[in-house]
C-alpha cells in the first residue's frame, strides 16, 4: 500500500512538473546582428555554417547576417548601434581610436591578408620584388595609400610613376603584359583564369612581411563593458562556424551564401575554400595552437608599426585600445578540425 502511494505521488508530481515546463515559454535567444565587408561568399562561410548548422542558437544567440557591398557603411550602422558585430580591420579601428571613437576587435579570423598582386605568367616576374620591374602597378586608392607605401619603404624599385587606379575590372590588366593589378587571392584570380585562360602569378603581401589581421570581429567598448558574455558567445561560436566549415559538411552554408547572393557559383566557393587552406590565411601563426580568431599583441603591434614607419598612423597612437585578447586564443573549436 506505502509503494502504491509513494508511486501515485511520483507520477503527480512528474506530471505537474511536465505541465509547468509545457506552459513556461523557451528560453528567448539574445538577437544579435554582424555585418559582412562585402556580399556573401566563401569568405564569410563560419559565420554562415553557424547560422546553418545550429551553432549560434546552441549558444543562445539568434544571429541576423546584415551583407555587405560596394556602398555598405558597416562600421556607421556598429558606431550608431544598428549592428552589434562588424567585419572590420585593424587599420579601421586603429584610425577609429585617433579619432576618439571606441571600436574594438575581438577576435582575427583571418591570420593574413588575403590582398595580393597579380602578374602575367610570362613577363619575367618570378618573385614579389620583380614587380617593381613593371610598368604599371593597378591599384585602389586604399591601396595605393596604405601597402604601395609599405612596398616603396621595404622593396627597392617600386615608384609612383608605376600606379595607376584600379577600376575593379581585369580588362586594363588583361590587355597590357607590362602589368600587375591588386586582388583578392580568393577572387580575382579565379576570374582571370576563366576570362583569359590563363593561371597568373600571384603574391600574397602577407607572405612578403605586410601583417594586418583581416575578417575581424569588431565591436563597440560598450558592448563589451554592457555584454561581455554576449561576445564571448559570439566569438566562440563564430570560432566552431569556420571549423565546420571548412572540415565538416557545409553544403548548408553555402546554401545561404548563394541565397544571399544569387551571383556566388559553386566554382568560386570551392576556389576559395582551397586557397584559403592552401595559403593559411585562416590557420597559420598563432591559431595553429592556439585557435582561429587568435590575436596578439606582437601581431597587432607589428601593423602599427608599419604603417606608423610609412605616417598611416600617428606614434603616439594608443593602439591598444583598437583591441583585445580577452575573448580568444583560447582554443575554441579545435576539437573540431578533422
Amino acid at each position: 500500500m506505502l509503494k502504491a502511494q509513494t508511486k501515485t505521488r511520483f507520477l503527480s508530481c512528474l506530471g505537474l512538473a511536465s505541465m509547468l515546463a509545457a506552459a513556461s515559454p523557451a528560453l528567448a535567444l539574445d538577437k544579435v546582428s554582424y555585418g559582412t565587408n562585402w556580399l556573401a561568399q566563401a569568405e564569410h562561410g563560419g559565420f554562415y555554417q553557424a547560422v546553418a548548422d545550429g551553432t549560434y542558437a546552441k549558444y543562445g544567440l539568434d544571429v541576423t547576417i546584415v551583407q555587405g557591398g560596394p556602398n555598405a557603411a558597416g562600421s556607421a550602422l556598429l558606431i550608431s548601434g544598428k549592428l552589434d558585430f562588424y567585419m572590420g580591420g585593424p587599420q579601421g579601428e586603429i584610425s577609429a581610436v585617433e579619432q576618439g571613437i571606441p571600436l574594438v576587435d575581438v577576435a582575427a579570423i583571418f591570420q593574413k591578408d588575403p590582398q595580393v598582386l597579380i602578374a602575367h605568367p610570362d613577363n619575367g616576374v618570378g618573385k614579389f620584388e620583380d614587380l617593381a620591374k613593371l610598368k604599371t602597378l593597378f591599384l585602389s586608392k586604399d591601396g595605393y595609400l596604405t601597402y604601395f607605401e609599405w612596398m616603396k619603404a621595404n622593396f627597392k624599385g617600386f615608384k609612383d610613376e608605376q600606379y595607376k587606379p584600379y577600376n575593379f575590372s581585369p580588362a586594363p590588366f588583361l590587355a597590357d603584359k607590362d602589368s600587375a593589378q591588386q586582388g583578392y587571392l580568393t577572387s580575382e584570380p579565379y576570374e582571370i583564369q576563366k576570362q583569359a585562360g590563363f593561371e597568373p602569378k600571384v603574391f600574397l603581401l602577407a607572405d612578403n612581411g605586410y601583417s594586418p589581421y583581416s575578417t575581424m570581429i569588431t565591436t563597440t567598448q560598450a558592448m563589451i563593458d554592457g555584454k561581455s558574455d554576449v561576445v564571448q558567445r559570439f566569438v566562440d561560436a563564430s570560432i566552431e562556424g569556420w571549423y565546420n566549415y571548412l572540415y565538416g559538411d557545409n553544403t548548408k552554408a553555402n546554401e545561404l551564401i548563394r541565397k544571399d547572393n544569387p551571383e556566388m557559383t559553386d566554382g568560386q566557393i570551392a576556389y576559395s575554400i582551397a586557397k584559403m587552406k592552401e595559403y593559411g590565411i585562416i590557420e597559420s601563426g598563432d591559431s595553429l595552437d592556439k585557435g582561429i580568431g587568435c590575436i596578439t599583441d606582437a601581431h597587432y603591434k607589428k601593423f602599427f608599426d608599419e604603417m606608423t614607419a610609412i605616417k598611416v598612423f600617428k606614434a603616439d597612437t594608443d593602439y591598444t585600445k583598437a583591441f583585445t585578447t580577452k575573448f580568444v586564443c583560447k582554443g575554441a573549436g579545435m576539437a573540431l578540425k578533422k
